[in-house]
C-alpha cells in the first residue's frame, strides 16, 4: 500500500511539474435569460420591455486560475456577483387580492470549480469547453416591495431570508486569444433567497459572458 501511495504521488508530482499555470482578472456580465425565454425570441413572444426587465440586470468581477494537463485543465474562480430580480405574486389584504411587486438585488460571492479540455489549441488562440460546480455565498442581498399597503399584511413575514449559501452547476464554452480569455456559460443555481410564501426555490438558468485578461 505504501508502494502503491508513493507511487501515486509520484506521478501527480511529475504531472503538476510539466503543467501549465495561468492567473489572471476577469469581469463580466449576468443575465437572467433562461430556455424559456429563449423559445420566446423563437416564436415572437420577445419585445424591448422583455430585454430591459430581463437581459440588462447583472455583472460579476474577481480572480481565476488554470492549471493545465495537456489538453486538460481546472479552473477555481473568485468572483463577486451582483443581479437584480423583479418579482410579482399575489396575496389576502384582509377581503382585496393584493398584486405585490418584490424586488431583489442579490450580492453574492461565486466560487466556480470547472474542469475543462482544450477542443482546439493553435499557437494564439485556443477553443475550451468546462463545467463544474459552483458554491454561492451570500454577502449582503436585499429585497424591497412595491404596491404594498399597510392593511392586514404581514411585512415581516413577506421578508423571508437569504440562505447563507447555495450549490449549483455551471456548463459552457470559452475562446483564448493571447493573453485574453472570453468565456461564455449557462449556470443552473437555486435562488439563495426563500420567501416564507413560496413552497420551492427558482431555479435559475443564467447565461453569463465575461471576458479574462491572463497575468501570467
Amino acid at each position: 500500500m505504501k508502494k502503491l501511495i508513493f507511487l501515486a504521488v509520484l506521478l501527480l508530482s511529475v504531472s503538476f511539474a510539466n503543467a501549465q499555470f495561468n492567473f489572471g482578472i476577469k469581469a463580466g456580465y449576468n443575465s437572467s435569460l433562461t430556455f424559456d425565454n429563449i423559445s420566446s425570441v423563437s416564436n415572437g413572444g420577445y419585445n424591448l420591455e422583455n430585454v430591459n426587465s430581463e437581459l440588462a440586470n447583472g455583472f460579476h468581477a474577481g480572480i481565476f486560475s488554470r492549471v493545465f494537463i495537456k489538453n486538460l485543465y481546472i479552473q477555481p474562480e473568485l468572483l463577486y456577483n451582483m443581479q437584480k430580480k423583479d418579482y410579482q405574486f399575489s396575496i389576502l389584504d384582509g377581503a382585496e387580492n393584493l398584486n405585490v411587486n418584490k424586488y431583489v438585488t442579490f450580492s453574492t460571492v461565486d466560487i466556480p470549480l470547472l474542469l475543462g479540455y482544450k477542443l482546439l489549441d493553435l499557437k494564439v488562440m485556443n477553443l475550451r469547453a468546462f463545467a463544474g460546480p459552483k458554491i454561492r455565498l451570500n454577502a449582503g442581498s436585499q429585497i424591497s416591495y412595491g404596491n404594498l399597503t399597510a392593511g392586514e399584511v404581514d411585512r415581516e413575514a413577506l421578508k423571508g431570508e437569504f440562505k447563507n449559501a447555495n450549490i449549483g452547476l455551471e456548463a459552457g464554452a470559452g475562446i483564448d486569444v493571447l493573453m485574453f480569455a472570453l468565456d461564455v456559460r449557462f449556470n443552473l443555481i437555486n435562488d439563495i433567497y426563500q420567501a416564507t410564501w413560496q413552497t420551492k426555490p427558482d431555479l435559475n438558468s443564467n447565461f453569463v459572458i465575461s471576458l479574462g485578461w491572463k497575468l501570467f
